[in-house]
């Protein structure tokens, strides 16, 4: 794509790097209203579970759609749209007295803010602006710059609920989140998708080709456990640390330190995946997840330290995922139908998000602990390692033919 006037290429990328980042780091503070909300109008946990889960789903089951309409009307459009309901859906969570409302606002339309503002808008328009040399690192400075926005939003969220209070709190986030309007300014005109080389399938059949390979359906199913890890721990494990004594101001730092060591996770797993086979990383990241969570919940003693040091190794592993799986997507099928596919694969991770998030707040209501679902985050940890193993990057037949 040619630059458009001052709309350069090194302008979309700061811009939908700043974009990705205001979207993506005020969610992931979501998990420190859990607590205020619940005890004031006096929800059990499974009503904020709920709420969240729904969002992780709504998020997901729009997402092909986001990317249909980023195709034909442009980026800087889906994004404008998309922060409007993003703004109209926090200024509602701040008023919502029933699990209705909660589930509505924080649930829905926040889930459908994030679609329209997050990885599949702000990655079409930075791919389609970047020379073709520079598009993966140009996709990877991103995907960082938003990882930063997740360490920058935790503890300017907890001084906002600790001085204002979580209702006012919300509407302050409501208001900073058009400060995502101006910068949809620059991806107003996205240009066009790449047309198809004579390899390429028709959307239908790359669907069926996709759903016919064994891989693939595995690669999905393992980032439904990575989908489901994330989000019960980053909505439910502020909660868990002050129910074991431990201040806020830890669980707000807990958080704001996987957003930290994410930054360095995401590019040591796109630089690995260079080099190794991308399946064999992922391996590794199932498994040492299920290692930590053994030792943090069950082992270790819980202490302010491991809580830390819980957080770092999270952090190498949280998005560490989203290069890996993608990338093993594009090696196997090509890139003519990756944002399908690949939004296909965010589904399922969307949909472990849904009982990451769920099942957090269920268990906990009806045992008065987290015992129970970081035992089966445990099992669904090294369930994902069994899953991914297998996977192979060889390109499929007509690749393969086509390229030689």
């Amino acid at each position: 794509m040619q630059a458009s006037g001052w709309r350069t290429p090194t302008v979309v990328l700061v811009s939908g790097a700043l974009m990705l980042s205001l979207a993506v780091g005020m969610r992931h503070g979501f998990g420190l209203w859990l607590q205020p909300m619940t005890l004031e109008h006096g929800w059990g946990r499974e009503v904020f579970g709920f709420a969240i889960a729904l969002q992780n789903l709504i998020w997901g089951a729009t997402q092909p759609f986001t990317g249909m309409a980023t195709d034909r009307w442009g980026a800087g459009k889906v994004g404008a749209v998309g922060a409007l309901v993003y703004a109209i859906g926090l200024a509602l969570m701040a008023s919502s007295h029933t699990g209705f409302m909660l589930a509505l606002s924080a649930g829905v339309l926040v889930g459908i803010g994030l679609s329209c503002t997050t990885f599949a808008t702000v990655f079409a328009a930075v791919g389609r602006a970047m020379p073709v040399r520079q598009r993966s690192m140009a996709l990877g400075v991103a995907g960082a710059v938003g990882s930063f926005g997740q360490f920058c939003f935790l503890p300017i969220e907890q001084w906002l609920i600790s001085g204002i209070g979580w209702s006012d709190a919300l509407l302050v986030l409501a208001a900073l989140t058009l400060l995502i309007l101006p910068l949809c300014v620059a991806l107003w005109k996205d240009g066009a998708a790449v047309a198809p080389a004579a390899s390429d399938l028709s959307a239908g059949a790359a669907l069926r080709e996709a759903f016919r390979h064994r891989g693939y359906l595995l690669l999905s199913a393992g980032y439904w456990v990575c989908g489901f890890h994330v989000t019960f721990m980053g909505t439910h494990l502020p909660a868990y640390l002050v129910d074991r004594g431990l201040s806020t101001t830890v669980g707000t730092t807990t958080l704001a330190l996987i957003g930290l060591f994410n930054i360095a996770g995401s590019y040591l797993a796109g630089s690995l995946g260079a080099r190794m086979p991308k399946p064999v990383i992922l391996t590794g990241i199932y498994l040492l997840r299920a290692v930590a969570i053994t030792a943090f919940a069950f082992i270790v003693p819980l202490s302010e330290w491991s809580a830390y040091a819980f957080a770092i190794v999270l952090g190498f592993t949280w998005l560490s995922t989203v290069p890996l799986t993608t990338g093993t997507i594009a090696s196997v099928f090509g890139v003519r139908n990756m944002s399908m596919l690949g939004g296909i694969t965010f589904f399922s991770h969307q949909i472990g998000a849904f009982f990451g998030g769920w099942l957090g707040g269920r268990m906990y209501d009806a045992t008065g602990s987290y015992d129970v679902v970081w035992m089966i985050a445990i099992a669904l940890g090294v369930a994902a390692a069994a899953l991914t193993w297998p996977v192979r990057e060889r390109p499929v037949a007509r690749l393969a033919q086509a390229g030689a």
